[in-house]
């Protein structure tokens, strides 16, 4: 019984446990790599690195997903599995620089 309770204990971070890590950097209101490929058919954890001193919000419609990254602070924003296909993004309080796109390929 104590092993079944271990297991069922696990299963939250098995879900959301990424195939792939990589990370997005915004620095000048700009995300950096502005375009980002990831294979299909994967999960993907994005580690959002925001070196501006204010805030930023990592917003994608297509993504269905929206997070706000203090300045100078990281955050994980898990995507996927995902078809193939184009995946824009963006920075709500910096709209007209802070643009990108998913690719999955």
């Amino acid at each position: 019984m104590k092993t079944l309770i271990a297991i069922l204990a696990l299963l939250p971070a098995i879900a959301v446990a990424a195939d792939l890590e990589m990370t997005l950097t915004i620095k000048d209101h700009r995300f950096s790599p502005a375009e980002l490929k990831v294979p299909a058919g994967k999960k993907v954890k994005l580690v959002v690195d925001n070196q501006d001193a204010t805030a930023e919000e990592f917003e994608s419609h297509e993504l269905n997903r929206e997070k706000v990254i203090p300045g100078n602070r990281k955050a994980n924003i898990f995507i996927g599995p995902l078809q193939p296909g184009r995946y824009p993004f963006f920075g709500e309080f910096h709209e007209d620089s802070a643009q990108g796109v998913i690719i999955v390929e």
